[in-house]
């Protein structure tokens, strides 16, 4: 029995064997079986539900209702099959990953590394980001470190963070900076996102149009590690292959304008986002710090 800070930790080995078999499922196996249990646990997405639909009706006032509807279904169904992405990304053999992935765009990772410079892999919260690493690290064997949002479960931080090490470089902690400028100052690789509500060194710049508390840090984080920043995105299409593509850095980029460069961000992800809004993390709360005299745009009529 594994114990973990004095919790009893029984449930984690079979919860580990059961996702090692989803891992290796076929796609189209894992693809219907995450759109099977979208529909059966939507009872236990209100709270979820509440913060995509609010963040559609945002972000894509000119949909009608009927179309934010059908938006908000395939977001919820893609969220579902993220969370068993999540489990490929962690628990799937090298075979199990082969043939997934179209990988555009590596000669940049390639230029950077070999200038012995760290990288920054600079994405945003889709469904299936830490996939993106994975699948990454299979198509150029370069070991990649991921940012990480430690789990307040004794029992499952340690089940998640043995699944993250034994899949990646290594995990960093969303607030460990220094540990984050020591991967990279030794010309690591460190998959990144800064896209959402951020309450300290942030600046609000619009987001789809909305006013959004975006971290301003990264070109300093980049400057202090030495490091090149890339931007890197991954869709899934319809026939579910992936497409994953590492592009040049930003021109102009960063350009000492730290709100600027912040809102260069923002830009550049929103024409991402637009490609396949389904496939972005609309279940966080992306708006919930807003400038002063904006309410709370989650906040129910009950909580008022």
């Amino acid at each position: 029995m594994t114990e973990t800070g004095g919790a009893r930790c029984w449930f984690t080995a079979p919860l580990e064997l059961l996702a090692a078999g989803i891992a290796r499922l076929p796609q189209r196996l894992l693809l219907g079986l995450g759109a099977c249990l979208s529909v059966l646990l939507a009872p236990l997405a209100g709270r979820r539900r509440h913060y995509a639909r609010v963040n559609l009706a945002l972000c894509f006032p000119d949909l009608d209702p009927r179309q934010r509807q059908q938006l908000l279904r395939a977001n919820l169904r893609a969220t579902t099959i993220g969370a068993l992405e999540l489990l490929r990304a962690w628990y799937a053999p090298a075979t199990a990953l082969a043939g997934l992935a179209d990988v555009a765009g590596t000669e940049h990772l390639r230029a950077a590394l070999d200038q012995g410079r760290g990288v920054l892999l600079f994405g945003g919260h889709f469904t299936h980001s830490e996939l993106a690493a994975r699948l990454l690290q299979q198509a150029t064997s370069v070991p990649v470190h991921v940012v990480v949002r430690r789990n307040n479960h004794a029992c499952l931080e340690a089940m998640f963070d043995r699944a993250r090490r034994a899949a990646f470089a290594g995990t960093i902690a969303k607030k460990d900076v220094r540990g984050l400028l020591r991967v990279l100052s030794r010309g690591g690789v460190v998959a990144y996102s800064a896209d959402q509500n951020f309450t300290y060194q942030s600046a609000f710049v619009p987001f789809f149009g909305v006013p959004a508390a975006t971290l301003t840090a990264t070109p300093d984080l980049a400057r202090r590690g030495r490091a090149v920043v890339l931007p890197c995105w991954l869709h899934r299409d319809a026939d579910g292959r992936y497409q994953l593509r590492i592009e040049p850095p930003w021109q102009g980029w960063p350009s000492g304008d730290a709100v600027a460069d912040a809102a260069r961000y923002m830009h550049e992800l929103e024409q991402v986002v637009r490609q396949h809004p389904e496939q972005y993390l609309w279940v966080h709360r992306r708006f919930k710090t807003r400038p002063p005299g904006q309410p709370d745009p989650y906040r129910q009529p009950s909580q008022a």
